[in-house]
């Protein structure tokens, strides 16, 4: 942090009435973000730096209300300066999902909790409000261009051909009514257990706590099933996958199977281009090639998710411009 974003943050913090709190780096993500842990005579709280223009804490202030609203366990806001980019947290501990799965946590009841939270979300969910972003096409085609962009680039040696480009953003186009031809609803993105906390003390789905949703838009329900179960971080089995997604899909017997199936083999695919692209970037722009070992879990994810008969034309696209051969871990980018 600089000596003027020090300053900053120390001005908040005394407005706050933390000034004298002891203070420890907690976390940085891959984001713009850090997070710091604040002790004031045995009371805890986070204090989240998000800097601006890149980052907003607003938007994680005003989500995580909504969500309060709906009696979801999140982090409750104790102080905000938006300008600034600083948001004092409610302090949920250390014992994310993560956590307690290394320590020898039952996964299938880690992942029974992750998934009953997510229906109560969808169940308790009022179908719109006003100034969320919605998750549309340009979005969509947004994020899986960062493949294109960023990964191809980076195995080929070259810039991607803007016919190559093209013609898998047009597959991809004609791909949106299926990603979104199941039921809207707020999606937080990054719905996996390293954002998953226990929270003790509390009953049912409210202990499981909620971190990490600044992003959060309306769109299709499956995204966020998906963000758990295709998780580019952890390898989940095809069983236990299965038993969660059906566990899902009888709370919601409404949804048609095959639009819920495709919608999120679809979704899948558009996850896991999506973050190929961004390991890759933020190895070649960020100085950050630690999530480079992620990308052959990703690759066998998505290679997965392009199974499904409506993914036929991505997957032929994949079989054409990035073989198997291509499918590799980008090299570091050297530094002059």
């Amino acid at each position: 942090m600089s000596d003027a974003r020090e300053d900053l943050c120390r001005r908040f913090l005394a407005q706050a009435g933390w000034d004298r709190a002891e203070r420890r780096v907690l976390a940085a993500d891959a984001s713009f973000r850090r997070y710091d842990r604040l002790n004031r005579d045995g009371e805890p709280a986070i204090l989240m730096d998000a800097p601006p223009p890149q980052e907003d804490v607003g938007a994680f202030h005003h989500i995580a209300g909504l969500l309060l609203d709906i009696e979801m366990s999140v982090p409750r806001p104790l102080a905000l300066d938006r300008e600034a980019g600083f948001l004092l947290l409610e302090d949920f501990g250390d014992r994310t999902f993560t956590r307690a799965l290394q320590e020898g946590a039952d996964e299938g009841e880690l992942y029974r909790l992750a998934v009953d939270t997510l229906i109560a979300l969808h169940q308790r969910w009022w179908p719109d409000v006003a100034g969320l972003p919605i998750y549309d096409e340009q979005r969509f085609l947004d994020e899986v261009a960062l493949l294109t962009d960023w990964y191809l680039p980076a195995v080929t040696g070259r810039q991607t051909p803007a016919a190559v480009r093209d013609a898998y953003l047009e597959i991809w186009r004609e791909l949106v009514p299926v990603m979104l031809s199941v039921p809207q609803s707020l999606v937080l993105r990054d719905y996996h257990v390293d954002n998953l906390m226990i929270l003790e003390g509390r009953e049912g789905v409210a202990r499981c706590g909620l971190l990490d949703f600044q992003d959060a838009v309306l769109g299709p329900v499956s995204y966020d099933l998906v963000s758990l179960l295709e998780d580019a971080r952890r390898d989940v089995s095809p069983e236990l996958a299965a038993e969660m997604l059906a566990r899902y899909r009888a709370a919601f017997r409404h949804i048609d199977q095959w639009s819920f199936a495709a919608s999120y083999a679809a979704l899948g695919a558009q996850r896991n281009a999506k973050i190929i692209g961004i390991f890759t970037r933020l190895c070649h722009r960020d100085g950050k090639p630690h999530y480079l070992h992620h990308i052959p879990r990703v690759w066998r994810l998505l290679e997965g998710d392009l199974q499904h008969p409506a993914l036929a034309p991505l997957s032929d696209w994949f079989a054409r411009e990035i073989p198997s051969d291509l499918r590799s871990v980008p090299e570091e980018k050297k530094t002059e």
